[in-house]
């Protein structure tokens, strides 16, 4: 079972994750889990018939996917205090 974060070392694991992405980085969702998971947002944006065929890029939200599906390929070393 993954350590549960605090919400800094989650805004830590995302800023470091999404800035990645947008630097290049391979994705570990896929573009139909993205179109899924946004669709709505895609909706509005697009129309329904355009948002069939388009998926998010917004490096952030991409980032928080990985990270809500276990898939982010950081994680924060516990320091003990021993």
């Amino acid at each position: 079972m993954p350590r549960v974060h605090t919400r800094f070392e989650k805004a830590r694991i995302l800023g470091a994750r999404a800035l990645q992405i947008s630097m290049g980085a391979p994705l570990y969702v896929t573009e139909d889990e993205l179109r899924e998971k946004f669709m709505h947002e895609l909706v509005q944006l697009y129309g329904t018939h355009e948002a069939k065929m388009r998926f998010v890029l917004d490096p952030l939200k991409i980032a928080t996917l990985e990270y809500e599906t276990d898939r982010i390929p950081i994680d924060v070393d516990a320091v003990s205090d021993d």
